[in-house]
């Protein structure tokens, strides 16, 4: 069994509350103010004051505490989609909520999304990402894909 209070200031505070860490870091470099003789300030918003930004100074050390509280352990995942949004039957789910608000039904898309994203490219740009770059004369072709690792191969010891 499962013992929940309901929220104080009602379900909409509290979505956007979780709003906020569910797809982004806890903030953004956008936030960050200055980082000098080892305090670092940033903005916030004060919503208890009409949401006035407002600048806060902390440590270096407290930011980084305050920051890494918001890093997963090894072994979770953000929530990416909860609920109707989940991908087990979604568009079945979707579907039903359409027909309890009365919505029709979304149009058939085109053919758009079955194009190679280098055809989409093309269409929108007037550039091919299959021409080369340096010559625009030969066709750029895929020789082989790499798992993502950079740098060096790993050294091996082969004697």
């Amino acid at each position: 069994m499962i013992f929940a209070k309901p929220p104080f200031a009602g379900p909409e505070q509290v979505l956007d509350y979780v709003g906020r860490y569910t797809h982004r870091v806890a903030i953004s470099n956008n936030r960050l103010v200055d980082i000098e003789d080892g305090a670092v300030r940033f903005r916030w918003k004060d919503y208890r004051h009409g949401n006035r930004q407002k600048v806060m100074t902390v440590s270096a050390d407290e930011f980084m505490r305050r920051f890494l509280l918001h890093v997963l352990p090894d072994g979770f995942h953000r929530i990416r989609y909860y609920g109707f949004l989940g991908n087990r039957h979604r568009a079945q789910k979707l579907a039903h909520c359409r027909d309890l608000l009365g919505m029709p039904a979304p149009e058939a898309s085109n053919s758009c999304s079955a194009k190679d994203y280098r055809d989409r490219y093309e269409d929108l740009t007037g550039h091919s990402l299959r021409q080369c770059p340096a010559c625009h004369q030969g066709r750029m072709i895929v020789i082989e894909t790499f798992d993502g690792v950079t740098g060096p191969p790993p050294y091996r010891d082969t004697s």
